[in-house]
């Protein structure tokens, strides 16, 4: 692993251990917020056959939780692509219910929340990078193309073999 990826991945996540320790500790005071958002999503995603439940508290927990496991495994370099997914896929919902700048009327209010926003959009970014990261070694899409041009050479060549086996046996033959 390169330096950069070493100092890089713990710094990305340690926001999300933090803000996952800070939801833990806080998840009443926060569930309000994330209702606006869980109260959309949370009946669309049962609809859809997914087991959540319905207490934003339980929610925020579990968001919590999901947090500070995968900000741990992205920076102990366990699975850091898995990690950085699912951690891209927390960040929506956190940075929709916990930045909602579109609602604020006070300017002051309203710039911060939009400078939260961005900057969250600015760390999903990262995450972005991170999840398609092969740490310089070749991804599963380079593999599997890789696979099936030495497949195909490699059934060129038996194809090649078995017309030049065929035409020595039917010499052998006449």
């Amino acid at each position: 692993m390169t330096v950069t990826r070493l100092i890089a991945r713990p710094l990305l996540a340690s926001m999300f251990v933090v803000g996952g320790f800070n939801a833990l500790r806080n998840a009443e005071a926060m569930a309000p917020k994330a209702a606006k958002v869980t109260d959309k999503v949370v009946p669309k995603a049962q609809g859809a056959g997914l087991p959540l439940p319905d207490n934003a508290v339980t929610l925020v927990r579990i968001n919590a939780a999901v947090q500070i496991l995968a900000g741990a495994a992205l920076a102990t370099n366990r699975s850091p692509r898995l990690a950085a997914g699912v951690l891209a896929a927390s960040l929506v919902p956190t940075t929709v219910a916990g930045h909602p700048f579109w609602e604020e009327s006070d300017t002051t209010a309203k710039s911060l929340q939009l400078t939260q926003f961005v900057k969250n959009g600015s760390v999903l970014g990262g995450l972005l990078l991170a999840a398609v990261d092969t740490d310089g070694k070749p991804g599963l899409a380079w593999r599997a193309r890789r696979a099936a041009k030495d497949a195909k050479r490699e059934a060129a060549v038996l194809t090649k073999t078995a017309r030049r086996e065929a035409k020595l046996a039917k010499a052998q033959l006449t």
